[in-house]
This record gives structure tokens, sequence and C-alpha cells, in this order.
């Protein structure tokens, strides 16, 4: 038997926060009906997890199998890599206004429009790379606004470490945690190669040290959609 297949719709937001038009694709699943309550997750990079991730069709999987709950995604795209590293990057210029984007304007449409959770642990946080970095630093910042982040390959420096460190309610968050074994050398936006697995393992030792309630593993692997793709599966049935 085929499994039924969700609907991905596209929405036009304006934000305030970030003085733009923003494009939104929310994936409802197949069985979706407003009489029931659904936890919502959102992803940054949202055309990159839907197309490159195939997030739509691995939840619907998941749904029909009964893995995993009944959940709306929120996926959030980016224009270009300019935009991407100006609202996902610690020192990016539009940050600041993006994690205020995701919490006061992003949360009170989703809860308008949908009939969801309204509470911490009914909302999680995606991102690969800088995506996950920004999705981190947001559950830090509403950590009873977002309960739960999955984070692929992090981008780590010392504002993110800092940001763990200094953060005093490591109960309300459930962290999901990947990197490869291979990130040692990956091309970032300036042109410079970084390793990313120290900073991800000193970033793992801390949220093990503050007892996150948290998931982390180390794949074989590079910096690459080719191996955060297989990973959304088991992401989603960690988180949901």
């Amino acid at each position: 038997m085929s499994i039924p297949k969700g609907t991905i719709k596209e929405y036009t937001f304006t934000s305030n926060e970030l003085g733009e038009e923003l494009e939104l694709l929310v994936y409802l699943p197949a069985n979706f009906s407003p009489l029931y309550k659904y936890s919502v997750a959102i992803a940054q990079d949202g055309r990159d997890y839907f197309q490159l991730g195939r997030i739509g069709r691995v939840t619907d999987e998941l749904i029909y199998q009964q893995e995993i709950e009944n959940i709306i995604i929120v996926g959030v795209p980016y224009r270009d890599v300019h935009d991407r590293w100006n609202k996902y990057h610690p020192s990016g210029e539009k940050q600041a206004a993006y994690i205020r984007f995701l919490a006061h304007e992003l949360v009170p449409f989703i809860d308008k429009e949908f009939p969801t959770y309204h509470m911490g642990k009914g909302r999680a946080l995606i991102g690969d790379s800088l995506g996950a970095t920004v999705s981190l630093l947001t559950a830090l910042q509403y950590p009873n606004t977002f309960g739960k982040c999955i984070l692929q390959s992090p981008f780590v420096n010392d504002v993110v470490e800092q940001a763990v460190k200094e953060f005093e309610h490591p109960h309300l968050l459930e962290l999901y945690h990947v990197i490869g074994k291979q990130e040692t050398e990956v091309p970032t936006t300036d042109g410079k190669k970084k390793n990313f697995i120290e900073p991800n393992r000193r970033l793992s030792g801390l949220f093990k040290q503050k007892g996150f309630s948290y998931f982390y593993d180390e794949f074989d692997g590079n910096h690459t959609w080719k191996n955060w793709q297989p990973d959304v599966k088991r992401a989603l049935k960690e988180i949901f």
C-alpha cells in the first residue's frame, strides 16, 4: 500500500523585525484535521530541508508507520548565501532580528493559523551548519517557546560556547546533535576552511556537563546533505 502524502503550501509573510517579505513552506500531514493538535518543527534552510533533506517524504513515512506524533513542518528559506550568513551567523547583522522574528512573529502566526500545542515542548527548531547555530541560539534565548532543537553539524564558535555555558535552564531543552568525523576542513562563506568536529566535541561536552536531555552521534562523513539527509529520519524519531 502506498504511503499517503502530506501537502506543502507556500505562504508570504511580512516581517516587521526583518523589514522584508519572507516565503514560508508549510507541510501538513496527509491526515491533517483542525480537530487535532500538532507539534511544530521550524526548519531554517527551509527549501533545502524539503528538497535535499526530503523532510516531507520522511515525515509522511514516519507518521504512517506511527513512529512519530503528528507534526507540522514550517520551512523558512533563505534568499542567497549572503542573506543566510547575515541571518544565521553569530556575527551576522540580521541575526538578532531573525531570532526575534522566529520567537515573536513566526510562532504567533503558526499558532493562529494551525491547531498547535502552545508550549515549548510542542515546538522544535531544526537546522544544518549555520542553520543549526541560529536554531540553538534561538532556543537558548527562548527556551519556553522552543523546547526542542535538532542540530546537524552546527558551526560553533566562542559566542555559541559562551551562550551554552551561561544558560541556566537545561531542563527546558531537549537536544539532538550530530557531526561528521570527516568535518575537519569545511569550506565557509569567507573562503576559509574550518575544523568543525573539534568545536562540536567541546560543545557536546558542555551539553553533557550542563545536564541537557541530549542525543549525540558522530557519523562517518563530511559537511554535506549526502550525510544529513539519511539522518533526518532518526532526528525526527528522537525528538518527536
